[in-house]
């Protein structure tokens, strides 16, 4: 981890740290309280947004919006919107890489338009990337 400067967070360790998932709450909080101790730049996208808050739209629980919004300020996570260029990578991962959803190429394609040197989730399909180094959050060491 001590290598990494700047992360791509994807949607997953969101849910898992705000949800408390029984099975990876403490490790996504450990990556948090690294990061922001270590001073690593955090960046997520307006996929992440849109993908996290779906859920709590549906159960009209402001409770988990409210803490979305909580973590991604205190983690100082960038929030990058999707562009011409982010849609135009994402296409290139999808013709290499062709069970790539589209979600997953803007979010991937986020990542490396945006200079990080790691991309976390717990998708391990995503594994399959060379692009950018995709670590799962079952991986990762602190």
């Amino acid at each position: 981890m001590i290598e990494y400067n700047k992360v791509f967070v994807d949607t997953n360790p969101f849910i898992y740290f705000i949800e408390k998932n029984e099975c990876f709450y403490e490790k996504v909080k450990a990556f948090f309280r690294f990061a922001r101790t270590n001073k690593i730049l955090l960046v997520s996208s307006d996929i992440t947004i849109a993908e996290y808050c779906v859920y709590p739209y549906r159960e009209n629980n402001t409770a988990l919006l409210e803490a979305f919004d909580r973590l991604l300020r205190l983690s100082q996570t960038e929030i990058v919107s999707t562009n011409e260029a982010i849609a135009k990578r994402a296409a290139r991962l999808r013709a290499k890489y062709q069970s790539l959803r589209q979600m997953d190429a803007l979010q991937l394609a986020t990542a490396i338009e945006t200079g990080c040197d790691m991309f976390y989730t717990n998708d391990r399909k995503l594994k399959q990337i060379d692009e950018i180094n995709v670590i799962t959050v079952d991986e990762l060491q602190i």
